[in-house]
């Protein structure tokens, strides 16, 4: 018999003896929007924050033991594994397999007799984040000359770069002026998400977001579709590691 499983941080349910079900983890998250009511006008004028809120998963799981460890040992051990991790951490289950989470764990464990002493149900239950992370979007496209990377999802993905050179780069939405490094053959990585850039010298990671000026207020989106990815005049490289997301 085949059990599916989830792997939090690394750490695979079924060597604990612990298999989930797929109930609840097809859920999407919540789109904030505010309304506002005006008085003499009908209905509502909807704004959209253009955000989602958290999502709780939770995965309905069983546990068995036949072998001298015992059912007990073996919840306890998976049991701390779970509670000994702090913030987000990756989160992976057999029904997606193409996708992963990013998730905290957040209850306790109460377990429901099952039958017999060696078995018992129990919820495994995640605060994760709204987004479900595509595996494809981890791996970089690189680009030497001019080109395109193309978006296969709905939703705007922020990538991070690694680039060699400095000039005048366009990522999608947005164009950037890179500022001339003393090694001009070190690689200048730009993270869309947290809008920070640095450069690792040594085993050093410094700083650099005074190295990075935007044309605009924010740094490069990719939307759903075709992106443009332009190298100015001394661009000698952009590795581009994508982050698609879908909800």
């Amino acid at each position: 018999m085949v059990f599916n499983s989830i792997t939090f941080d690394g750490i695979n349910s079924l060597d604990y003896g612990v298999y989930v079900t797929g109930e609840a983890v097809f859920n999407a998250p919540e789109r904030v929007v505010e309304m506002i009511s005006v008085p003499g006008r009908n209905g509502a004028i909807a704004i959209d924050e253009g955000r989602f809120e958290n999502i709780t998963v939770s995965f309905p799981a069983g546990a068995f033991s036949t072998d001298q460890e015992g059912f007990a040992a073996k919840i306890a051990r998976f049991r701390n594994e779970l509670v000994s991790r702090h913030s987000y951490k990756r989160i992976t289950d057999t029904y997606n397999p193409d996708e992963f989470r990013m998730g905290l764990y957040r209850s306790g464990l109460e377990v429901t007799p099952a039958g017999h002493v060696n078995a018992g149900e129990f919820n495994i239950e995640f605060d994760c984040k709204p987004q479900r992370w595509l595996l494809s979007g981890e791996t970089a496209e690189t680009f030497t000359a001019t080109g395109s990377i193309t978006n296969p999802t709905l939703f705007p993905a922020r990538p991070l770069l690694k680039v060699t050179g400095a000039g005048i780069l366009t990522v999608g939405t947005q164009t950037m002026t890179l500022i001339e490094r003393t090694d001009p053959a070190s690689v200048l990585y730009i993270d869309c998400e947290s809008q920070e850039a640095w450069e690792m010298v040594g085993s050093a990671m410094l700083s650099r977001n005074d190295y990075v000026q935007n044309a605009g207020a924010d740094f490069p989106v990719l939307p759903g579709g075709v992106n443009d990815v332009i190298l100015g005049s001394g661009i000698s490289r952009v590795e581009i590691t994508p982050r698609w997301w879908r909800i």
